[in-house]
């Protein structure tokens, strides 16, 4: 085993560290206080080469690994949980299922103005009667003169009304169980519109918006891979994301214990530091273990999936245990702070709300564990 990274996922995470701490965490407070989408953060973002990082340089991406894509969300999750989502939703869910399924001219139109940064991609797939059962979808797409037409409503997508493009999740075959299939609708499609941005705990600059779709009609050429086979196809993508949203919490838990860590060091009580104190020392060592033990778990499931090897049972595993002592990492930072920590003069208040939605986003940890539980019990 080696478990050194390579010097290029060095040098990534260098220059992706450089820039959050530079251009990223300056604005992370602002963000969170208005709500302001960080668009100029993304256009520096596209300079740099970061919106297609893990996509073919033919589409526009900069053909990186899977474990250096982790690397930089989780170097943009350390300065600003906000932008972290948005680009790990870009990258995981706007854009990965059409580099995964896409044909060369789908790559083309859409893949390649999102890779390079001049477009966000988002991925509709939520619907009111359709979260964790995504089979429930409602939302229907009937063939009529070479196009889909599409009728439904979707909740809680993310970038939804930013995005250039939305991959549709919409039952094509009425009459066969689980006929799901995935269609490209373009920003600007006349018959889609969208909900008020959602006020949410945390994560105040990603935008969340419903969108309703009435009699939206699309070429037919915009399905995306095989018809009635949206339902595998996004199983496949969640796989994926999910190392994202993983990397996302362990971002934030770094943030986190820095802050906690620094400050068991500098405040004193009773004559020393309070990290001299075992009630706050063994706080400190238990972010370090769940950190540590997050972070391989994480990089485990990315290596598999650069190896082309079956990864669901260790995505999940990485994405259910990062979340949950990611939460928990923040959480506690909070209480080695006392009553400052529960105070906006520190960010950890911050790194808490944004980090509970880790274990809600692409799969709850009881539909983690109900994966993992499958896999394990040989049960599908």
């Amino acid at each position: 085993m080696n478990f050194e990274l390579t010097p290029e996922q060095q040098r990534i995470r260098a220059e992706v560290r450089r820039f959050a701490e530079q251009e990223v965490a300056p604005h992370a407070r602002h963000i969170d206080e208005t709500g302001e989408f960080p668009a100029e953060t993304f256009r520096k973002m596209a300079e740099l080469g970061l919106m297609g990082l893990p996509f073919p340089e033919e589409y526009g991406g900069a053909g990186a690994d899977s474990i250096s894509t982790a690397i930089a969300i989780e170097e943009i999750a350390r300065a600003c949980g906000s932008t972290a989502l948005i680009y790990s939703a870009h990258l995981g869910l706007g854009c990965a299922p059409i580099a995964m399924f896409g044909t060369h001219e789908q790559k083309q139109r859409f893949l390649r103005p999102a890779a390079e940064g001049r477009h966000l991609g988002a991925f509709a797939l939520t619907e009111p009667h359709a979260g964790s059962d995504a089979g429930a979808t409602r939302t229907t797409a009937r063939l009529e003169r070479g196009e889909w037409v599409i009728n439904g409503s979707k909740m809680w997508i993310t970038s939804a009304s930013v995005a250039g493009h939305l991959i549709v999740t919409a039952v094509t075959d009425p009459g066969e169980r689980h006929a799901i299939s995935a269609i490209i609708v373009p920003a600007g499609t006349p018959g889609v519109s969208f909900g008020k941005p959602e006020a949410k705990m945390g994560l105040r600059g990603s935008v969340t918006n419903a969108v309703t779709f009435e009699e939206v009609r699309v070429p037919e050429e915009n399905l995306l891979g095989r018809r009635g086979r949206g339902l595998q196809q996004f199983l496949a993508v969640l796989d994926g994301g999910r190392v994202g949203i993983g990397a996302m919490a362990i971002g934030l838990a770094q943030a986190a214990f820095e802050v906690a860590s620094a400050y068991a060091r500098e405040r004193t009580a009773f004559g020393k530091p309070i990290g001299a104190y075992e009630s706050v020392s063994n706080m400190i060592a238990d972010m370090a273990v769940g950190l540590e033990a997050a972070r391989l778990l994480v990089y485990q499931a990315a290596w598999l999936k650069d190896q082309g090897r079956p990864y669901s049972r260790e995505a999940a595993i990485a994405k259910l245990y990062a979340s949950e002592v990611g939460e928990s990492i923040c959480r506690n930072a909070i209480q080695v702070l006392g009553g400052y920590g529960y105070t906006q003069d520190y960010p950890v208040e911050r790194y808490f709300r944004d980090a509970k939605i880790t274990e809600i986003y692409e799969g709850t940890s009881e539909i983690q564990r109900l994966v993992i539980a499958r896999h394990v019990l040989g049960r599908r």
